[in-house]
C-alpha cells in the first residue's frame, strides 16, 4: 500500500507540474491526425504524456506504454480526473487497432505500429461496413489480391468516420473468395496517403460530415501488414469490435481514460431555461425527467466502474455490448431532455442568431441519433446480449 501511495503522490505532483492550464477542462483532444493543428498547450501535454508512456499506460514500455499494473492505472486516471486534466490522446489508434495488434500482431508488427499509435503519429479510420454489407458484415466484397510482396485492394467502405482527417485505415477484405464467407477474410493496415485511396464525405442531418465513403483502387498493402494472419480476419475483426464497443461504453482501459468528467452538467443547463420555485424546477414533468436522467447517469457510471474493476484483460467480452447500449440510450435521453427544456430556443439553426450553447445542443441531438447505429446497431447489441450474455436460444 505504501508503494501505491507513493505512486499517487508522485503522479499528482507530476501532473500539477506538467499539465498546462490549456489542457485542463473541456477542449481539444488529439486523435493523432497529421491534418489537425494542435493548440500549444494541448501539444505540450501530449508530448509530456508520451514521454511517460501515459497515453497508453497499460501497454508494455517496449511499445510506448508505461507497463502500469491495474491498481496503478486506476490511480493515474483518478489523479487526471482530480486535476481536470484532459485526455492526452484518443482515437482508434490507442483504443481499437492498437490493442488488437497488441493481442494478435507479430513482434515485428508490434514494434512497427504500436509506438506510432502511442505517440499519436497518425489517425486511424475503420474500414468495415460496405454499401452492400452492414450488419451482415461477413458479406463484404472488397477484395485483396496478392501481387508479390504486397496486396492490391479494390472496393469501397462506407461510414468510415473521420476518414478525411485520417492517415491510416484498418480494413477487412476478402482474400479467399472460394472459402466460406467467414473464413476468407483478412484484416489489413492501409496507408491512406497513396493514390489508390479516395475519400468522399457524407453530409449528415446535423450539418457535419464525419462519416465518409472510402474507395480503394489498387491500393497497396505490404504482406507484413496483415494482422492475425491471412484468412483469419473474422476472428481478429470481432475482437476489435469488442474494443470499439468497450470504448463507446467508457470501459476500455487500453488507452488512457484521461480526465473525463463524472459530474453531470445537465442540471445547470436545464436551469438556464426552466425557472425554479422554492429551490426546484417549476415544471414537474421536466423535474421528474431530469431526476430520472441523473439517476440513470449515476448508475451508468457505477456500472462502468464495476465493469472496469472486473476486467481480466484490456477489454471485456460480451459485457461491452450491454454497457455500450445503455450508455448510448442514456446519452440520447439527455439530448431529448435538454432540447425539451430549451423549447423553441433549441431549434435555431443559423449560427448568426443562435446561442452557441443552444446550437451545440441541437447539433448533438441530431448527431447522437447515430449512437445506436455506430459501433453496432441497437438491434445487433440486443441480439448479442440475448445470446451471449443471457444465454437465450436462437
Amino acid at each position: 500500500m505504501a508503494m501505491l501511495e507513493n505512486f499517487r503522490q508522485e503522479t499528482r505532483a507530476w501532473i500539477a507540474e506538467n499539465c498546462p492550464e490549456g489542457a485542463r477542462g473541456p477542449g481539444q483532444i488529439p486523435f493523432g491526425s497529421r491534418k489537425v493543428e494542435l493548440e500549444a498547450d494541448v501539444a505540450a501535454w501530449l508530448a509530456a504524456m508520451v514521454s511517460r508512456g501515459w497515453t497508453v499506460p497499460t501497454w508494455p514500455k517496449a511499445y510506448g506504454g508505461a507497463g502500469l499494473a491495474r491498481d496503478e492505472y486506476d490511480i493515474l486516471i483518478d489523479e487526471l480526473k482530480q486535476a481536470k486534466a484532459r485526455t492526452p490522446l484518443t482515437g482508434r489508434g490507442v483504443n481499437y487497432i492498437g490493442p488488437t495488434i497488441l493481442e494478435f500482431g507479430t513482434e515485428a508488427q508490434k514494434a512497427k505500429w504500436l509506438p506510432i499509435c502511442a505517440r499519436g503519429e497518425g489517425a486511424w479510420a475503420m474500414g468495415y461496413s460496405e454499401p452492400g454489407a452492414g450488419s451482415d458484415l461477413a458479406s463484404l466484397s472488397t477484395r485483396a489480391v496478392r501481387d508479390g510482396d504486397h496486396y492490391l485492394i479494390n472496393g469501397a467502405k462506407i461510414w468510415t468516420s473521420d476518414a478525411t482527417l485520417c492517415d491510416y485505415i484498418f480494413v477487412l477484405v476478402r482474400t479467399s473468395p472460394d472459402k466460406p464467407k467467414h473464413e476468407g477474410i483478412s484484416l489489413m493496415l492501409v496507408d491512406m496517403h497513396q493514390p489508390g485511396v479516395e475519400v468522399s464525405p457524407i453530409q449528415l442531418i446535423s450539418g457535419a460530415s464525419p462519416f465518409c465513403e472510402t474507395y480503394f483502387k489498387d491500393a497497396v498493402v505490404p504482406v507484413d501488414d496483415v494482422i492475425g494472419g491471412v484468412d483469419r480476419g473474422w476472428t481478429v475483426g470481432k475482437r476489435l469490435l469488442q474494443f470499439e464497443r468497450s470504448t463507446h461504453a467508457g470501459i476500455n482501459i487500453s488507452g488512457s481514460q484521461g480526465g473525463r468528467a463524472e459530474v453531470s452538467r445537465m442540471p445547470e443547463l436545464i436551469e438556464r431555461y426552466v425557472p425554479k420555485v422554492k429551490g426546484q424546477l417549476a415544471d414537474p414533468a421536466l423535474r421528474r425527467w431530469l431526476t430520472q436522467f441523473e439517476m440513470n447517469s449515476h448508475a451508468q457510471r457505477l456500472t462502468q466502474r464495476r465493469a472496469i474493476e472486473e476486467l481480466d484483460s484490456r477489454a471485456p467480452g460480451f459485457t461491452s455490448s450491454a454497457v455500450k447500449l445503455t450508455n448510448a440510450l442514456n446519452i440520447q435521453d439527455g439530448d431529448e431532455l435538454l432540447i425539451a427544456a430549451m423549447g423553441q430556443q433549441g431549434f435555431r439553426w443559423d449560427p448568426a442568431t443562435a446561442d452557441p450553447v443552444e446550437l451545440e445542443a441541437l447539433q448533438k441531438w441530431l448527431y447522437q441519433k447515430s449512437l445506436t447505429i455506430a459501433g453496432g446497431t441497437k438491434e445487433v447489441q440486443l441480439n448479442i446480449i440475448a445470446k451471449r450474455v443471457l444465454g437465450l436460444p436462437d
